[in-house]
C-alpha cells in the first residue's frame, strides 16, 4: 500500500463524504511495503490509537513512541509521518475527521469559541494520550468506543460518533493551554519544509544537491540542513534517497525493467548504490522484493 498525496505532501484520499467526513480505519504498518507511511499533510484532524505493538510517530519537529493502549491527537494542516521496526508489526485504529463536524457552519459561537484557536496553535500541533492520565484514558475510551461503533454500524452509528468526537474535543479543550507565541515562526518552517519535499517530489529523477534545495527556501546551504535535520530528524539528503527507493518500488512490481534501468529512471546513477540503499531501507535486494511481489 501507498499513501495517495500530491507534490505538496497533501493526502488526497477522501476521509468520509460531504454529509459526513469522518473516516474510520483499522490499518497495519505491515500494510505499506516500507512498513511506514511517509511524510503528508491534510486539512483533517486526525485520532489514531495503537491497538497492538508500537510505532514511532513524528508530528513537524514532536517525535513520538506510541504504545499499545496509547494514542495521539494530529492537528489539520500539519506534516506527520510514521514507521515501526521490522519484523514487529503495529495495529492501529485512525479516526480523521473534518473540522466542521465539530462546529456545523462558519462563525458559528463552537467553532469561534472552542474550535478555532486549537486549530491555529503551534503549541498543540499534536498530544500524546497515555491511560495513567486521567482525563486523557477519557479520550482513549471514546476512542475506543468510535472503533466498536463502527464495527458493529448500530441505528444511531453516525450521531455516536459524532457526540464522541464532541466529547473528545471537549476534553482537550478543557485540558490543554493555547499559546500562541512562535506562531508565525512556526508556520513559516513548515512551509519551507514542504516546499523542500515538492522540489524532491518533482525532480527526484534528476540530479539534485542540496544547494539546489537550499535554493528553495532562500537559505544557506547549512541553515536549510538544520532546519531539515530538526524537523524531520534525517537529512535532506538521506529524505530524497529514501523517497527514490520508494518511487521504485512500483517499477519493480509492474514493469519489466531490469535492475539497472529502474535506478536510472528514480535518479540512482550507480545500480550498485542503489541496491545497497534499497536494502537498507527495505531490508532485501530489489531483485529479492521483485521475486517475493510477483
Amino acid at each position: 500500500m501507498r499513501l495517495q498525496i500530491n507534490r505538496e505532501q497533501k493526502e488526497i484520499k477522501n476521509h468520509g463524504s460531504y454529509g459526513f467526513p469522518v473516516l474510520v480505519s483499522h490499518e497495519r504498518l505491515s500494510y505499506f511495503d516500507t512498513w511506514e507511511f511517509p511524510w503528508h499533510w491534510h486539512p483533517e484532524i486526525e485520532l489514531t490509537l495503537v491497538m497492538e505493538g508500537k510505532i514511532t510517530y513524528q508530528v513537524n519537529d514532536s517525535l513520538y513512541e506510541l504504545k499499545e493502549g496509547e494514542g495521539l491527537f494530529c492537528n489539520t494542516n500539519v506534516l506527520h509521518c510514521g514507521h515501526g521496526e521490522r519484523p514487529l508489526d503495529c495495529s492501529y485504529l485512525s479516526v480523521t475527521f473534518h473540522p466542521r463536524l465539530l462546529y456545523g457552519y462558519n462563525s458559528s459561537v463552537i467553532q469561534n469559541k472552542y474550535v478555532n484557536h486549537i486549530l491555529k496553535s503551534p503549541s498543540l500541533a499534536s498530544i500524546h494520550f497515555v491511560p495513567e492520565e486521567r482525563w486523557q484514558k477519557r479520550v482513549l475510551d471514546l476512542m475506543e468506543e468510535i472503533r466498536v461503533l463502527e464495527q458493529e454500524h448500530p441505528r444511531a452509528e453516525e450521531l455516536q460518533i459524532q457526540i464522541a468526537l464532541l466529547q473528545i474535543w471537549q476534553n482537550i479543550f478543557e485540558h490543554t493551554e493555547v499559546k500562541e507565541s512562535g506562531y508565525a515562526e512556526n508556520g513559516r518552517d513548515t512551509e519551507r519544509i514542504r516546499r523542500i519535499m515538492e522540489y524532491i517530489q518533482k525532480h527526484y529523477a534528476e540530479k539534485i544537491t542540496l544547494e539546489d534545495l537550499a535554493e528553495q527556501i532562500h537559505l544557506c546551504r547549512s541553515e536549510s540542513c538544520r532546519l531539515f535535520k530538526r524537523y524531520m530528524n534525517e537529512s535532506m539528503f538521506d529524505y530524497l534517497l529514501d523517497y527514490r527507493v520508494e518511487r521504485s518500488l512500483e517499477l519493480l512490481r509492474q514493469s519489466g525493467l531490469d535492475v539497472t534501468q529502474i535506478a536510472g529512471q528514480v535518479g540512482f546513477t550507480n545500480p550498485g548504490y542503489y541496491s545497497k540503499i534499497f536494502k537498507r531501507k527495505m531490508g532485501c535486494t530489489p531483485l529479492e522484493y521483485r521475486k517475493s511481489r510477483r
